[in-house]
């Protein structure tokens, strides 16, 4: 515990180097969220939450659409304090919410992942700042199609066994 800490890599998908290519870039927005176990698991949430609703494509599309806005702000250099503590924490809240088991009004509940996003958006700019153009771009296309995949899946998932259980 007295040691500094030491950098980790874990979102990176390229073992800590910037992507150079655009199948790099791609590759990597892919794994970010599916490698780093905390995004991850926010991602679950967020289709297991929006299955509940009556719209559900809404709520991965704001959370998706502030990731890449949380990304764009650390690519602009702006700083966003707090970061990883912000992330944990929104883990933490999906986490209770899916505990409580209760529906919420869909204007809370989107808000909720679009500061969210911006926050995981953030923490996935880190391992892209520097990148050139096209990978950077190809990164981003990944990082988005990938949440949404998996948001969708769980939805789709979640509906499934709805229809299989009544």
């Amino acid at each position: 515990l007295l040691l500094p800490p030491t950098s980790a890599f874990a979102h990176h998908a390229m073992g800590g180097e910037l992507p150079v290519t655009l199948r790099d870039g791609l590759l990597s927005g892919f794994a970010h969220p599916v490698i780093g176990l905390d995004h991850f698991a926010f991602l679950l949430a967020v289709g297991l939450l929006a299955s509940a609703t009556s719209t559900p494509l809404l709520f991965p599309l704001a959370f998706v659409g502030a990731t890449l806005y949380g990304t764009t702000i650390h690519l602009a250099s702006i700083d966003l304090p707090l970061t990883e503590l912000l992330v944990a924490c929104s883990v933490v809240v999906v986490g209770a919410l899916l505990f409580v088991r209760r529906r919420l009004p869909a204007v809370p509940l989107v808000g909720v992942f679009a500061l969210a996003g911006i926050c995981h958006g953030y923490a996935y700019g880190e391992s892209i700042v520097g990148a050139e153009q096209s990978p950077l771009l190809a990164y981003l296309v990944g990082l988005a199609a990938v949440q949404y995949i998996i948001a969708i899946g769980v939805i789709g998932g979640m509906r499934t066994l709805e229809t299989r259980a009544t």
